[in-house]
């Protein structure tokens, strides 16, 4: 028996309509629906999913649980045993597709999973999506890089500081629990920010200065800081 192919689909930001079609393609395309969750309830992959894949239900689903942790052991266990059963799973033949929330190569756990499948001789193939980076901007209706501004995709859990000295447009990404540090920086240093919490979801929330972005925010909330002088 041929063995299946692993596929990492990243599935956008937010609004279904913005997956791609070779996304949606693969999907209903796929023998095993992967999620980085324990329920199909709480992972926001599936519901963004749910929008344009109408069948998705009828497909088998693996449940893969990806601890929020910076505890480096935990992850490698996690990490492996989700490896285990995805390689399970093509051993019998099926394919395999992961949905992961954005772009497939931006700071997705899915990566963890597709170089250990990999590295294991299996066939994987990565699907791009829309990443949240690029959706937001749109939806404030700017742009992020000029003639030969640099663009820096930083996640705003480390050294917030530091990254707002970088010349360019600045995108913090998974700032959560750091909001009131990154907002109190953003204030001191007088920047051009703006701000999309759950881009392209219901309950989607758009802020344009630095002054009005909510503490309080979810993880799921996107910065886009200019420089004073972007033109």
């Amino acid at each position: 028996m041929k063995n299946g192919k692993l596929y990492g689909i990243g599935v956008g930001p937010g609004d279904p309509e913005l997956m791609t079609l070779k996304a949606v393609r693969m999907i209903k395309e796929a023998d095993v629906v992967a999620l980085p969750a324990k329920t199909k309830e709480e992972c926001v992959a599936y519901r963004i999913t749910k929008g344009a894949v109408e069948e998705l239900d009828q497909k088998e689903f693996l449940f893969i649980s990806m601890p929020m942790t910076k505890d480096r052991a935990v992850l490698e266990i996690s990490h492996d045993e989700g490896a285990l059963q995805v390689i399970s799973l093509l051993k019998e033949g099926k394919n395999v597709a992961f949905l992961t929330l954005g772009d497939v190569a931006v700071y997705s756990t899915y990566l963890y999973i597709h170089r250990r499948v990999e590295a294991a001789g299996y066939e994987t193939e990565l699907v791009s999506g829309i990443p949240s980076f690029c959706a937001a901007a749109a939806r404030l209706g700017i742009g992020l890089v000029e003639t030969k501004e640099a663009l820096h995709v930083i996640p705003a859990t480390y050294g917030v500081e530091e990254a707002l000295s970088l010349s360019g447009t600045k995108i913090l990404m998974k700032s959560g629990k750091k909001m009131s540090r990154v907002k109190k920086a953003l204030l001191e240093k007088g920047c051009e920010a703006y701000m999309v919490e759950n881009c392209g979801m219901e309950n989607e929330k758009v802020y344009r200065s630095a002054e009005e972005i909510d503490e309080n925010a979810g993880y799921y909330s996107l910065l886009i800081v200019k420089e004073a002088n972007h033109g």
